[in-house]
């Protein structure tokens, strides 16, 4: 079994002290950094873009994991590469051609990822799968932290685990969405070993982002 990794949103960090929020996730033992990139279009919300991610990075160790919630996402990509993104994961509606745009991140030495929303079905990356190094799913709907999870994408996760078990395959699969400590091992016992979680890591046990991160990994 793969090592779980937590990976916090800093969709709920104070955005008047993000580099500051960043070194307290580096040293409460956070594995990755994860960026949730909004466009207003493909999802009812707009974040951030590729400066506040160069800036970002530069003061930081760990991975960027950064989630492309925007459409059409392929012209994009190389932008958000060049800003420091260590993992660029994509939504397949996004594109008007997934394998093209999967082709593209690896090129640019990235890590693939592919993420699919509460409603997507897993025959949208079936093929794929093979040249893909992260399956995301969403257990809320993207565009707003804070939402509260849906149990029903748990039947997603083990059908995956189950194809990844039966192909010898070795993708990461991410859960991101109204991660708690009432529902993480949930996900764990699933397949899911990368959990996203933003509101748990920075609001619960008054802020202690370290404590969080243990209580989630353990």
């Amino acid at each position: 079994m793969k090592k779980i990794q937590i990976s916090p949103s800093i969709l709920s960090a104070d955005f008047s002290q993000l580099g500051n929020e960043i070194k307290k996730l580096e040293k409460g033992g956070a594995d990755m950094i994860h960026v949730d990139v909004m466009d207003g279009h493909f999802v009812p919300n707009l974040t951030i873009g590729p400066p506040v991610i160069k800036s970002l990075k530069k003061n930081c160790s760990l991975k960027f994991d950064v989630h492309l919630m925007i459409s059409p996402v392929h012209e994009y990509i190389d932008a958000y590469a060049d800003a420091g993104a260590d993992i660029i994961t994509i939504h397949p509606e996004a594109t008007a051609n997934l394998e093209a745009s999967i082709s593209k991140i690896k090129k640019l030495n990235k890590k693939v990822g592919v993420s699919l929303n509460p409603e997507s079905k897993i025959d949208l990356i079936i093929n794929l799968l093979d040249k893909i190094d992260l399956v995301l799913i969403m257990s809320v709907n993207p565009g707003f932290g804070g939402q509260k999870f849906i149990p029903k994408v748990l039947e997603k996760i083990i059908e995956l685990k189950k194809i990844q078990t039966e192909k010898n395959l070795h993708f990461d699969i991410e859960i991101d969405g109204g991660i708690n400590f009432e529902n993480y091992k949930l996900a764990i016992e699933a397949g899911a070993n990368i959990l996203v979680s933003g509101t748990t890591i920075f609001k619960s046990n008054n802020g202690d982002i370290k404590k969080n991160i243990d209580l989630l990994r353990n």
